[in-house]
């Protein structure tokens, strides 16, 4: 079997993700639109701001949470990991990483670096140490920024996720309908791996931009589809995790889920045949 592709949740071949930063008060209105169309968000938020009454409320976020979406770490002050030394780096990502798990009563995983994040360093700090130290406090994933791009690709490296785009960028209609028109049966057969939107950015520059209306240009563009896998950040990073675990005999036709998630993926055959599958949670299963 030369290929083996991940399929999300239900055999899909898209997923679309949103990530917002700060936890301002425009969110509870972004909360309201996106909801209208199904769409999923992970919030990060900056904690010490949060309680110190800087933005949304506790209560507020328990709302975005009843919703469906994720809350994460933005750092408690917002101050960028490239920029300390990894001591005040490890301080700023454990404080906010508590203070929302003590806020919320449930395990805070996810993270997006605040600021200008891994994108310039000061202070002793390098990537690597940050990769290393966000992996020891338990962050499974942080999102990065400044480089979007239409290639709809997971990450390689969770500890810099890379979005699609910001929501402001000048060719989102483009990469939106650029993304729709995938048809992987009439891609090149290496090419017909799953795709992921990943959209990013700040509610309350809808505000300042008075262009809320994109928001809802949006939601109506990629919302409502059945083909589309709704998800928040975390949920897409557990679920390919979960495929990655998957354990195969040596020639490829027993495989063995370890995991409690169901997962799906395709198998191309040396006739280049395409077929799909789902394993169940702790199910071994006989391909061909």
């Amino acid at each position: 079997m030369p290929y083996r592709f991940l399929r999300f949740p239900g055999g899909k071949c898209k997923a679309v993700t949103l990530s917002y930063d700060d936890g301002a008060r425009q969110d509870m209105k972004f909360l309201e639109i996106i909801n209208r169309y199904g769409l999923k968000c992970t919030f990060n938020i900056n904690s010490s701001r949060m309680l110190a009454g800087k933005g949304i409320s506790v209560n507020q976020a328990r709302q975005m949470l009843a919703s469906g979406h994720e809350i994460a770490v933005h750092g408690a002050e917002h101050l960028a990991n490239g920029l300390l030394s990894p001591l005040d780096g490890i301080r700023e990502v454990l404080h906010c990483r508590e203070e929302l798990e003590q806020a919320f009563g449930m395990i805070i995983r996810g993270m997006a670096y605040p600021d200008s994040g891994i994108t310039c360093f000061a202070n002793t700090a390098e990537y690597e140490n940050i990769r290393r130290y966000l992996q020891d406090l338990g962050i499974a994933y942080s999102r990065t920024l400044k480089g979007d791009n239409d290639s709809f690709e997971l990450p390689a490296d969770w500890h810099a996720w890379m979005p699609t785009c910001h929501h402001a960028n000048p060719k989102l209609a483009e990469y939106m309908e650029s993304f729709l028109n995938i048809d992987l049966e009439t891609q090149y057969i290496s090419r017909r791996y799953s795709r992921l939107f990943y959209i990013w950015g700040h509610s309350f520059e809808f505000d300042r931009q008075n262009n809320w209306d994109l928001l809802d240009r949006i939601g109506e563009t990629l919302g409502g589809r059945e083909d589309i896998w709704y998800a928040t950040n975390i949920e897409i990073c557990d679920y390919v995790n979960a495929w990655h675990s998957l354990r195969r005999s040596a020639d490829g036709k027993i495989v063995y889920n370890p995991t409690v998630t169901d997962i799906w993926f395709a198998e191309v055959s040396a006739a280049m045949e395409m077929k799909e599958y789902c394993i169940r949670a702790g199910e071994t299963l006989h391909i061909g």
